[in-house]
């Protein structure tokens, strides 16, 4: 087969959907061997021209960029109208794999996309209009028109059955896996004494505010390190005594900050699944999660769960952590090693050779 994948938001920095999308199509690439031909293709601005290639260094794919200006606007545009077919660029495709920026017309073959949450149409207070805008008509679509919708969790897949009409015969859940510079052994940071971390883009939905407010409970226990990048919304107040801000932060770095840290916690009010997690449980690191269901898949049993809308409970959660480090480093170790991008790409390459074959 010929495989047309979608790698468009791997022109901006890396957070959860594009280190998906990099570390699904590297396990793609490994299930397809020589047997099949993969084509990672996005229609891109100048600064996609650059990142993306480094990006995908490594994976043997073969890269079809355009460069257009407004290249957002152009993809947008391109869903809507329908036309030209995605063939008249690439040449005939087996399989189609577009992702959350668009959705490609398409003369023929599979038709296949990854959904990775539905907080758009759940809750729209947390999306700003444009991701709405963008994500309603991409998830309309997809429910429309594709032979199969991936999911990254139990979760997510019940969300699209429920919310979009999906038959269960269209969906497969490919889990996340957890990228090769996570791991116990390696370097780890120091920030001038024991410090908690949490990852995430600074947004209403990830509930720092009331991580902050936890941190203020812990009087001094420990300081508060937040790696991320800058989101939308009202921002948490992190000009206070004992918060390191960190910004946004590559791999390699977030691995040292992992394996340094005392302990992670994630507060957010609702996840897809939750990469952080696995990463940091990866890193052998006791973790503190928010007891939303959606955060079940990607904690198992191996994280204090906590409720995220109540400050002196993740305090509590935080402490108890510390005191329970040696029974939740082992149990998150094996719970991480449970998930790998190779798995994701089997999951993928599967779904693919059975709508090929029922076409």
């Amino acid at each position: 087969m010929r495989i047309a994948f979608d790698v468009s938001p791997l022109s901006h920095p890396r957070t959860g959907i594009g280190n998906y999308i990099m570390g699904s199509l590297a396990g793609l690439a490994r299930a397809a061997g020589a047997d099949h031909e993969l084509v990672a293709f996005a229609p891109t601005s100048p600064q996609g021209l650059r990142a993306i290639p480094q990006a995908l260094a490594g994976i043997p794919a073969s890269l079809s960029l355009r460069f257009l200006p407004f290249a957002h606007h152009w993809r947008q545009a391109w869903s809507r109208l329908g036309r030209p077919a995605l063939e008249r660029f690439l040449g005939p495709v087996d399989v189609l794999h577009f992702s959350d920026w668009m959705y490609p017309p398409q003369r023929g073959g599979v038709r296949a996309t990854t959904v990775h949450d539905l907080v758009p149409l759940r809750f729209p207070e947390w999306a700003t209009p444009r991701t709405r805008r963008m994500h309603g008509a991409k998830y309309a679509n997809a429910a429309r028109t594709c032979h199969l919708l991936f999911c990254n969790s139990e979760a997510t897949a019940r969300d699209v059955r429920e919310r979009l009409g999906v038959e269960p015969e269209r969906l497969r859940v490919a889990y996340p896996g957890v990228g090769e510079a996570f791991g116990p052994d390696g370097d780890r940071a120091e920030l001038d004494g024991p410090y908690a971390l949490t990852v995430s883009t600074l947004e209403p939905r990830k509930n720092l505010e009331t991580l902050v407010e936890a941190h203020r409970l812990l009087a001094g226990t420990l300081s508060l390190a937040v790696a991320g990048g800058e989101g939308w919304g009202p921002q948490p107040l992190l000009d206070r005594p004992g918060i390191r801000r960190l910004g946004f932060v590559e791999n390699e770095e977030l691995a040292r900050l992992y394996r340094g840290a005392a302990a992670f916690v994630f507060p957010s009010r609702f996840e897809g699944f939750g990469i952080p997690v696995l990463e940091a449980m990866a890193s052998g690191v006791p973790c503190v999660v928010s007891s939303h269901p959606s955060l079940d898949e990607a904690s198992g049993n191996a994280a204090v769960r906590v409720d995220p809308e109540d400050a002196a409970a993740i305090a509590a959660g935080i402490e108890r952590a510390l005191r329970e480090r040696g029974e939740l480093v082992p149990r998150g170790l094996a719970h991480a090693a449970r998930f790998s991008w190779d798995g994701t790409g089997r999951v993928l390459l599967r779904g693919y050779e059975e709508a090929h074959a029922g076409l």
